[in-house]
Parts: structure tokens; sequence; C-alpha cells
């Protein structure tokens, strides 16, 4: 195609001419089928490449600034569209070692996934209906379980200096506030 017929035939297929496009497609296809194949992509990776040219082209049909060198913009946008599909195939490997593709993910399954996330929001909630619990017991209970859940855990001497409790009656009142805290969590059915 002389390159003044194409700037014509252009400019008209802007304009709505649905024949000037068919001719542009005609006249110049040849030409986007050599730059795919000179990639030697795969049939469908070559024919996606030459559908995405002429998408590209009708895209831009409207703002081309030198329409008589619209060989030039489909060659060049071919080349490029090849590239993108090269570069990512890159990205994959094929393989058929089969010690490769039995080998378990590390992130794990899509279910393991899931059950682990139940599992940590049933957990978190567990643990939300304790505390929530632990806030109903009295102070002195919830003072004393404080201290002794702390970290390093104080000695029975340094918890009766604390709290002023006797350090023989240590071990049974934790004893009741804990059996208070678990008849609690039993009856809202937390346990």
């Amino acid at each position: 195609m002389d390159r003044s017929d194409v700037g014509a035939l252009v400019q008209s297929a802007a304009g709505g001419d649905a024949a000037a496009w068919k001719s542009i497609v005609e006249g110049l296809g040849p030409l986007v089928w050599s730059v795919v194949r000179a990639h030697r992509l795969s049939d469908a990776d070559a024919h996606e490449v030459y559908q995405t040219v002429w998408f590209r082209f009708a895209q831009n049909l409207g703002r081309i600034r030198e329409p008589e060198k619209t060989g030039a913009w489909l060659a060049s946008t071919a080349r490029h569209e090849c590239l993108k599909v090269l570069r990512n195939a890159r990205r994959l490997t094929l393989t058929d070692d089969p010690q490769l593709l039995d080998r378990v993910s590390e992130d794990g399954t899509p279910e393991q996934s899931l059950l682990e996330a139940e599992e940590a929001a049933a957990q978190s909630e567990r643990v939300r209906r304790m505390w929530q619990e632990f806030e109903e017991l009295g102070d002195r209970c919830r003072q004393l379980l404080r201290v002794l859940i702390a970290s390093p855990p104080p000695s029975y001497q340094e918890v009766s200096a604390a709290l002023g409790i006797a350090v023989g009656s240590i071990g049974p009142l934790r004893q009741r506030c804990l059996r208070r805290l678990r008849a609690r969590l039993e009856a809202r059915g937390a346990m």
C-alpha cells in the first residue's frame, strides 16, 4: 500500500468508514503478521498479539498524528506486544519433573488456609470471652490473678507483700478464683 493511500484510509476510518477500516486491515495485516511471526510466538500468543495490535490501533485511530506512517506504528506496536508476551512467558518455567510437581506448597492449600483462619478466629473469640468473664470477677480475684500471671512469675512472698494476703491463703484463693472463672465460662458456653 502507498503511504498516501494509507493516510487517506486512516482518516476515513477515523471518520467511521467501515470500508476504509477493512482496507487498512487487509493491506497492513500481513505486515503485522510478519512482525508477530518473527518473534516465534505460539499460535495462541500470536493470534492474541495480532488482535491486541488492532485493538490498540482502533483505540488510537483518532489520535494518530501522521496517518501515512500507520504501517510503522502497527509494526512498532506489534513488536512491543510480542516482547511483552515473551517477558511474561519467561516468568513461567515449564517442567515435567514429578518431584517438583508433587511438592507441597509452603503456603499450604486454600483449604488449609481457611481452616487455620477459622481456628484463629475461634481462638480469638475464646480469648475475648475469657477476658470478658475475667472482668466480671471480683476485684480481689482480678488483682490476684493479674499478679500471678506476671512474667517472670512473682514468689508467693512478693504476692503477699503486694496484695496484703497471707502466703498460706494465696493458693486456695487462686484455686477458688480460677474455679469461679471456669464456671462463668462454662455457663456461657465458652469452654
